[in-house]
């Protein structure tokens, strides 16, 4: 008797060596990062900022060439149109992380590591909402013209919304957190927790950083909510979805610190995030006639419309007042050795 493993040879339509040999490349990138590249808690200067752009940027385009040799023109295509979108809504995503950096007073030196675990949390909650996506749409089509429907509507809100309307402290997540977790007042080190005498007992606490933290992650569903339907329009092959959104998440770090103090000059950009996401969305509508637009258009209308806000932003700059250039605190002095019980504290999440 033939013994066969069910679906042993592939996952979501893609063979699980695939699947295997990306989380394994995804790991070794991370580990290099924070334990090799970033093991020491310093400043990201702009110059350091640029490489690892250029790094991560060239590690999806190899990947990109991986996915031409083994899938061919029409999924390397999807994948680099995926790619451009979830990267051009990311930046937008940047906005608000330096009005939350600023507005809690992070230190620069502490920002990188505050980024590097939001990673975890982004790559998990994007790959249940991309799995959570993939199966409504088969099971329910017509949850496409609501995404699409959904997409032109956010569209036309961003292009109308000032990203200064948005409170990081009226942020319902952040209150609950402080509700039920006692919070020291200032920062300690680059922990996100601590330990503390509180009314004679020595407590585990939370230090600002992770909430900090609590701000990106949930800042990043937000983003998320509008970023996974679009790449939808793109393609339906969840390998292509995924791994298109974990390299744009990758690289948002980097271009955090390269784009932080000076994209306020990029006030064209929003205009062109909406232009693109009205048209992901009605390439969604338009399905409901049989009438698909092809990839190659897609991604060209996609390059055109970035190249065009990005240009024109530098061509016709503006002056903008809103928060101007990111201004670093100084490092916090650490804690009062007196008033620290214990010095042992918690590294991870």
């Amino acid at each position: 008797m033939e013994f066969v493993l069910p679906a042993a040879a592939d996952f979501a339509g893609t063979p699980l060596f695939a699947w295997a040999a990306f989380l394994v490349l995804v790991v070794i990138l991370l580990a290099l990062d924070l334990g090799v590249f970033h093991r020491k808690a310093h400043a990201v200067s702009s110059r350091e900022a640029a490489i690892w752009t250029v790094v991560w940027i060239s590690v999806a385009l190899i990947f990109n060439g991986w996915v031409w040799h083994m899938e061919g023109t029409e999924k390397a295509l999807e994948f680099l149109t995926g790619y451009l979108i979830e990267k051009s809504l990311s930046v937008d995503n940047l906005f608000v992380m330096v009005l939350v950096f600023t507005s809690f007073g992070v230190p620069r030196i502490y920002q990188h590591r505050v980024l590097f675990w939001g990673i975890f949390g982004a790559l998990a909650m994007r790959g249940a909402m991309i799995g959570a996506g993939v199966l409504l749409l088969e099971r329910f089509h017509w949850i496409i013209y609501v995404f699409g429907a959904f997409l032109v509507f956010t569209g036309f809100k961003m292009a109308t919304q000032d990203e200064m309307d948005i409170e990081p402290e009226a942020n319902p997540v952040l209150k609950l957190i402080r509700r039920v977790v006692a919070v020291t007042p200032g920062y300690d080190g680059q922990h996100f927790f601590s330990r503390a005498l509180i009314k004679g007992r020595t407590r585990r606490v939370a230090t600002p950083l992770f909430i900090v933290l609590v701000m990106v992650e949930t800042t990043d569903l937000v983003f998320a909510v509008d970023s996974i339907p679009a790449i939808f329009a793109i393609t339906r092959d969840p390998f292509i979805v995924y791994t298109s959104n974990v390299f744009a998440i990758l690289g948002l770090r980097s271009m955090y610190f390269l784009l932080a103090g000076i994209i306020d000059r990029f006030y064209l950009l929003k205009i062109g995030l909406s232009v693109i996401l009205v048209f992901v969305g009605v390439k969604m509508l338009i399905t409901y006639f049989d009438y698909h637009i092809p990839i190659g258009i897609s991604l060209g209308v996609v390059g055109l419309v970035l190249v065009a806000a990005v240009a024109g932003s530098l061509l016709f700059p503006k002056k903008v007042e809103e928060h101007g250039p990111v201004i670093n605190p100084p490092v916090p002095p650490e804690p009062d050795p007196a008033e620290k019980v214990d010095t042992h504290r918690g590294h991870g999440r």
